[in-house]
């Protein structure tokens, strides 16, 4: 063992702290290069596929730019932001077909997710293989699960077959402007698996104490399912609420596929929306400004109100979600 002899007038403590401290490694603050090197995916990755896409959308936001023409870029200011409200009819009809979905489609599913739950956690046996029957259409890619069903709804499709033998004339589906939007509620209502999962292993989580305790006061089924599993599960309500909610104001895939596959004689630009704008939304009318008339500036001014009205849509979701919504540890 060494002994730290301290100088004269130096308590022997003092020294062998001093000695201590001076044995310590010093941190590698020199060697940032090598931080900054594994850094450096993310930051470039970063910088070249979300902000400059981000500044650069809102830039052209206040251009008359258009992808591919060689004519000068001018500045307009809101005059794209005006437009929309004042000088298109498809935008309105882009926003209310998108708001019914929002409004219909996001509710539904989000309830029909958590009655398949909550029947199959009260199945006993082979809980596992229905609850893996019901996951399995979330698994389906989105453009094979929106062909799938518009061959299953087709006027002169299975469906429509079945019903005609029991005397019930089907109607025509993604063919008519009527039931255009609730075939595609009917697609969600299919490949809602994900939400159910969820909502699954929320309800298997509630303490068996708070049923026992209900059943105690006399509450049946339908009872204990309002005051405890509910209030139990309100965060994974408020969850599946905001995400589907988000999702939907963004909803482009399955309307755009399809719009485009059931009409195979009209043009690519008028098959967007097919029926009769029914299925036009508000990221299909943005692609098709931006892409199908290669009008990027008006799609820019699209594409960043859609941002402004999700980010407020889903600060007023949180405040008032913090009156319904009960965390286990009694906070909000």
């Amino acid at each position: 063992m060494t002994t730290v002899l301290a100088p004269v007038g130096e308590a022997p403590g003092t020294a062998r702290t001093r000695a201590a401290r001076g044995g310590r490694r010093r941190p590698s603050g020199a060697r940032w290069w090598v931080v900054l090197a594994f850094l450096s995916p993310f930051v470039i990755g970063f910088c070249v596929f979300v902000l400059y896409p981000v500044a650069a959308t809102l830039y052209y936001s206040l251009t008359d730019f258009q992808a591919g023409s060689y004519r000068p870029v001018q500045f307009v200011g809101l005059r794209n932001y005006r437009a929309l409200f004042t000088q298109s009819d498809t935008f309105w009809v882009a926003v209310r077909n998108t708001l019914w979905m929002v409004v219909v489609m996001v509710p539904l599913r989000t309830a029909w997710a958590m009655f398949t739950a909550w029947v199959i956690i009260r199945v006993k046996r082979g809980r596992a293989v229905y609850r893996t029957l019901f996951f399995l259409p979330s698994m389906v890619p989105v453009v094979a699960a929106a062909l799938s069903f518009i061959v299953l709804l087709n006027p002169v499709g299975p469906l429509n077959r079945m019903l005609g033998w029991v005397g019930i004339n089907g109607p025509g589906w993604f063919s008519d402007p009527a039931w255009s939007k609730p075939s595609l509620v009917l697609m969600a209502l299919w490949a809602s698996g994900n939400v159910m999962v969820i909502f699954s292993a929320a309800m298997l989580d509630v303490p068996r104490e708070l049923y026992e305790a209900a059943e105690l006061d006399g509450a049946g089924t339908l009872q204990k399912f309002r005051s405890v599993t509910l209030p139990a599960i309100s965060p994974v309500i408020f969850f599946a609420l905001l995400t589907g909610m988000i999702y939907t104001f963004q909803y482009f895939t399955e309307a755009f596929v399809a719009s485009s596959s059931a009409n195979a004689t009209s043009s690519s630009n008028d098959l967007i929306g097919y029926p009769a704008n029914s299925l036009l939304f508000y990221s299909t009318e943005l692609y098709r400004q931006g892409f199908a008339y290669f009008k990027t500036g008006y799609a820019s001014a699209m594409a960043w109100l859609l941002f402004l009205v999700i980010f407020a849509a889903t600060v007023v979701f949180i405040r008032v979600s913090r009156r319904f919504v009960h965390y286990s540890g009694g906070g909000r």
